[in-house]
């Protein structure tokens, strides 16, 4: 497979298995494994994409387990520049309503364990993650959702839990009290992985729950799985429409810093 296969990558999440017609795949070797399925390769208006379903073909990667390492490898080394990584979220405040859209601008980490960096020594880096997100692609996202009537949010702190559990009643009372926006499990380290390789990244997060409920109002129950796949369905549409035109509309050469993150992280001795 060419190593400019495509420029453009897409990595979906919970409900979101297939996307566009696939023209071929292949399951790439990286140095950090198999990504989560074959990279499926196929176009938008002419223009190249890679697409991985994050949790692979039937969901059998959880969220502590995904190869996040061997998946951005796997796109980079196919030419990909920007990322795309739609995910389903729980809504931590009551203005953010399930079949909304979030497009975060920042995330906080609640999880351990997890492969979280291509620098385990010998060589070190300590690369910036003040924004994590790319500021180009979140315009595009939030501009074309506009033009579609979609209703979005043009920012937004995730807080990114372990999982595969959902959180307590108290953790959730916390993560609120904090002021945070959203909680998903998948958000790290898929970001900061995209960073170190000097990947645009954006996250798309679909709302589809409350996370434990809505204070005051009993009628909203905590999170189930079967509700977080009844919301993903209904509003896949949107998210596969909003995806499509983003990517028409994603400019041809990259004008924020994102390619050049590494420039300074790397120590020298």
């Amino acid at each position: 497979m060419s190593h400019s296969a495509a420029s453009i990558g897409v990595i979906g999440g919970s409900g979101f298995y297939k996307f566009l017609q696939t023209k071929r795949a292949s399951r790439l070797k990286t140095p950090y494994g198999t990504p989560s399925a074959g990279v499926r390769l196929s176009e938008v208006k002419g223009r190249p994409v890679a697409f991985i379903p994050r949790h692979g073909e039937r969901h059998e990667f959880p969220p502590h387990m995904v190869p996040y390492r061997a998946n951005l490898y796997a796109l980079k080394e196919l030419g990909v520049e920007r990322v795309y990584g739609p995910t389903a979220v729980g809504s931590l405040k009551a203005s953010i309503r399930p079949g909304d859209f979030v497009i975060s601008d920042q995330f906080v980490n609640f999880t351990n364990g997890r492969k979280d960096t291509y620098f385990d020594g010998p060589e070190t880096a300590h690369v910036g993650s003040a924004d994590p997100y790319c500021p180009e692609l979140r315009r595009v996202v939030v501009e074309v959702a506009k033009d579609m009537g979609i209703r979005c949010h043009d920012k937004g702190t995730v807080v990114v839990i372990q999982g595969p559990r959902f959180s307590t009643r108290a953790e959730s009372r916390f993560f609120r009290s904090q002021g945070w926006d959203i909680i998903n499990m998948t958000q790290y380290p898929e970001a900061i992985l995209a960073r170190e390789l000097e990947l645009c990244y954006v996250n798309i997060s679909l709302v589809t729950d409350y996370d434990v409920g809505l204070e005051g109002d009993p009628k909203v129950k905590p999170v189930s799985n079967d509700e977080v796949m009844r919301v993903f369905d209904a509003n896949l549409t949107n998210l596969r429409s909003l995806l499509l035109r983003a990517i028409e509309l994603t400019p041809s050469k990259r004008s924020c810093p994102c390619g050049s993150a590494m420039r300074n992280a790397r120590i020298k001795v």
